[in-house]
């Protein structure tokens, strides 16, 4: 037995997150951003932290009750630039400040929205993604009355209109603009009504930008043909770099200036497929090559977790060209590897049980100053000195004040036989003290996306179910990224609710084998396409006892037009609008199949869900309603698509609790085990 308590909802008011980090060009140090509740007013705020590596010592940067976002050393490492709404709780600024300390000074003046942003080379002047206030936003705050009303109407004529977590978009665009980094003057580089620039990075001799942008006609209705453009800041003169036709982000540019590195794929409306790793030369005298092509993985950072997760990060070249930094998922994991950019050959750098959620290497590459997430712990910053000569370290130890008073329960990993001989994985969650001999209620947990996955990384959510007396279980059937291209592409093109279905009942049946699992007190949740799966399931077997849906995808025919993603949502089944063909949206929509359900299932949606608009859960409860199938709807007011892993910490709790509850209803006896 074990004299450590068992964590609660209530504990996330004590979880401190880290929400950026950035070694310096010396190697020095770090700059990295501490989020923290406030409980009394469920506000969040955000400041920065400077550690130093030799000594392990951290020391608050920055202080104040506001929201401080990345920071980015200049150059020389003599300045920290980054936002903060410390002046303006609804309109962030541009700050610089001494490394050394001191004031933080406003660099801007300007209304809008800060995008990424990145010092020149010298350091005289810094490129930043900025979307100006809509004139008509900013008449109405230059006029009290009209302030005090708010917005009367809005009117569109884009497609994209509206985005989860922001609401309805403004008129203007992102676009580009140059900061003189000392006197805060300004220049717009880029302008246009119907297209968007972001990703800017710099040539190594500051001459020019190389950015993304999509310069189709309508590009709401060709979303995926993202181009890599180059403009000269002298002069303002645009060149379109060549590349494969298809979605691209995150780009570099090399150190001899040769070349442009990028994170995409080739292909359009196919987001099954993994992105790759691909370079092309700078000057457009070649083709861009994809130099992860022989490796089977998706190059990105997604690994699911619920307490802030990990960030794609550019890929960084090595100093001489020859090699290039990059974030993959695989099995469960987010790996830090370098890819030999004449050959694709790679090498793990950092690769262990855990997901690495960004990272940076000062200017020498001497040193790696990378964020790790692991099971058993949300975040720290580890340093590593790539010549070897001292091993990896954690340097913080954010939130270890409590959960060492916390037992979280065993996790066990497993591999296991998919129906058509594939490989899964899963892992179980064993509740804190498991008694031997004693058989307890089971929770399969299914993730959303699809292609994302669950992996080696903290999940309040699962310790806290745990605590609860269950056992929690979660894998990554077909359909998600981490397993290769033939894994992911399995339910692509109208097949949701097939190899996926199965793979999770598989999981099922493994575990309804466990000695210490009662098969016959069996629970199914999940959101978003995790809602979707749990809608599914109830429709097509009584397999589990009770159900808890979120923020799900129910109606295909009806989230057709109504989600933020629109018209979009059809790339998932055969590409045609309901209109054209209904048959494919109907046969993969739950609803179709809801008058088999029996399983008691609770419905959860936010209100302001943008991404699952909250009728999705609405026809499932009412539908279950019709049916007599035991049913309740909680709605949370004000939040949108990411509830569990954004929201405000009050009703991120009694989510938690409402799910608890309704599974305590149903899988636990008057003794609640």
């Amino acid at each position: 037995m074990t004299n450590r308590r068992l964590i609660t909802a209530e504990d996330l008011y004590r979880l401190q997150v880290i929400t950026s980090s950035e070694i310096s060009p010396d190697g020095e140090r770090v700059v990295f951003g501490v989020q923290r509740v406030e409980r009394k007013t469920e506000k969040k705020f955000t400041n920065l932290w400077m550690l130093r590596l030799e000594t392990g010592a951290a020391v608050p940067f920055t202080v104040g009750e506001h929201v401080d976002g990345k920071a980015h050393w200049s150059p020389d490492g003599g300045q920290l630039a980054f936002t903060s709404n410390r002046l303006d709780e609804k309109q962030a600024q541009l700050f610089v400040m001494p490394a050394d300390g001191g004031e933080a000074r406003p660099l801007t003046q300007m209304q809008g929205e800060f995008g990424e942003f990145a010092w020149s080379p010298k350091g005289t002047q810094i490129v930043c993604e900025f979307r100006k206030k809509d004139a008509e936003a900013v008449e109405r705050d230059q006029d009290e009355q009209k302030k005090k009303l708010g917005v009367v109407s809005r009117r569109y004529t884009r497609v994209f209109y509206k985005l989860d977590n922001y609401g309805y978009l403004p008129q203007e665009r992102m676009h580009l603009w140059l900061i003189d980094a000392r006197t805060g003057r300004v220049r717009q580089l880029t302008d246009g009504a119907v297209y968007d620039e972001t990703g800017p990075v710099w040539s190594p001799d500051g001459k020019e930008l190389a950015f993304f942008s999509n310069r189709q006609p309508d590009p709401d209705f060709d979303p995926d043909r993202v181009e890599l453009w180059v403009l000269e800041v002298r002069s303002g003169a645009v060149r379109k770099v060549e590349t494969p036709t298809g979605p691209k982000a995150q780009a570099s540019w090399s150190p001899d200036g040769k070349w442009i590195a990028y994170i995409g794929r080739e292909g359009l409306n196919e987001s099954w497929k993994p992105d790759g790793l691909w370079v092309v030369p700078a000057d457009g005298s070649g083709p861009a090559r994809c130099v992860s092509a022989a490796q089977d993985v998706f190059i990105s950072a997604s690994t699911i977790n619920d307490v802030g997760g990990a960030r794609q990060k550019p890929p960084v070249w090595s100093p001489d060209s020859s090699r290039l930094y990059v974030q993959a998922a695989y099995h469960g994991r987010t790996a830090l590897w370098a890819f030999n950019t004449a050959d694709g050959a790679k090498e793990a750098v950092v690769d262990v049980p855990g997901v690495v959620v960004e990272f940076s290497l000062d200017e020498r590459h001497r040193r790696l100053a990378y964020t790790l997430g692991t099971l058993k712990d949300p975040c720290q910053v580890w340093v590593r000195e790539m010549d070897g000569s001292r091993p990896e370290r954690a340097l913080t130890h954010l939130n270890q004040d409590w959960l060492k008073e916390i037992d979280l329960g065993t996790v066990e990993d497993v591999w296991f036989q998919g129906p058509d001989g594939n490989d899964l994985q899963g892992w179980i969650v064993q509740p804190p003290g498991m008694e031997a001999g004693r058989k307890y209620p089971c929770l399969v947990e299914i993730h959303g996306g699809p292609v994302t996955q669950y992996g080696y990384f903290f999940m309040h959510e699962f310790y806290y179910l745990a605590a609860q007396g269950y056992v929690v279980a979660f894998s990554n059937p077909r359909g998600g990224s981490g397993y290769g291209v033939k894994h992911a592409e399995a339910i692509s093109n109208g097949r949701w609710g097939t190899a996926d279905y199965t793979d999770v009942m598989a999981f099922s049946d493994l575990l309804a084998q466990k000695v210490y699992v009662d098969s016959q007190r069996m629970g199914v949740l999940g959101g978003s396409y995790g809602g979707y799966m749990t809608n599914w399931i109830i429709g097509h077997t009584q397999r589990f006892a009770a159900a808890v849906s979120m923020r799900s995808v129910s109606n295909f025919v009806s989230m057709w037009g109504s989600s933020d993603f629109n018209w979009w949502f059809q790339t998932e089944l055969d590409g045609r609008a309901p209109y054209e063909s209904i048959e494919v949206a109907w046969d993969r929509s739950p609803v179709k199949y809801l008058g088999s359900a029996r399983t008691p299932t609770l419905v959860i949606h936010n209100e302001m869900d943008m991404r699952c608009d909250p009728e999705q859960g609405e026809q499932v409860y009412v539908a279950l309603k019709k049916l007599g199938v035991d049913t309740e709807l909680v709605l949370f007011p004000e939040e949108p698509h990411g509830l569990s892993r954004t929201g405000r910490t009050d009703r991120k709790i009694v989510r938690l609790k409402s799910i608890s509850g309704w599974f305590d209803r149903y899988l636990k006896g008057k003794d609640g085990k």
